[in-house]
């Protein structure tokens, strides 16, 4: 006797799984990041966004422009007093060395530029400031601040100074110290700091 199996199909059923998403929203997908807003919770870092450059001030031009010398003897900048005309409000600074050495300085040039060259071994990094004060009034000023960034490149024969395009973080952080300098108050968030409960 031969037994013939005839093929059996499963039959194709309704998936509740799917037809609850379709209904009810997918619970893991999320809005755009444009419209979201991240919290962090306690003790998380705050970020703002950056300053606006020019970046208008209320001060004294004189007292400005002090402020700004201020802020660099601070950061130990040395003002190019050959290109700079202070009393003018323009103010041209030395190059200065923010990194030095392999490691560190790809990553300094990765978090204030553009660094479009991979492959490139990077020894050294420094940036040249240009800040112009601009008056609108008596006691109204803008202030522009511009950074040169060139990173020291070598392919083990030559090395060269190239210019990194700035992504604008230099002259957000020399903005932020002037404000803070002028106003007694920074525009940066205040951090959270978590609560020692003890024992």
């Amino acid at each position: 006797m031969i037994c013939l199996a005839a093929p059996v199909f499963a039959q194709k059923g309704i998936d509740t799984q799917t037809e609850t998403i379709k209904q009810e929203g997918n619970p893991t997908s999320r809005p755009s990041d444009v419209s979201r807003s991240f919290d962090w919770g306690k003790g998380k870092t705050k970020v703002r966004a950056m300053l606006p450059n020019p970046y208008k001030m209320a001060s004294r031009r004189d007292v400005l422009i002090n402020s700004i010398q201020e802020v660099l003897r601070d950061k130990k900048i040395v003002i190019d007093e050959a290109s700079s005309r202070i009393s003018d409000g323009y103010i041209v600074t030395q190059p200065f060395v923010f990194a030095k050495g392999i490691v560190i300085t790809r990553g300094e040039l990765a978090r204030v530029g553009e660094v479009a060259y991979p492959d490139t071994a990077w020894t050294r990094a420094q940036y040249t400031l240009t800040i112009d004060v601009q008056t609108i009034d008596g006691i109204q000023n803008k202030v522009s601040v511009n950074a040169k960034i060139e990173g020291r490149a070598g392919n083990g024969l030559t090395s060269e100074w190239l210019t990194v395009p700035s992504s604008g973080v230099i002259e957000d952080e020399f903005l932020s110290r002037l404000i803070e300098t002028v106003t007694g108050t920074s525009p940066d968030p205040v951090q959270d700091v978590p609560k020692d409960d003890g024992p």
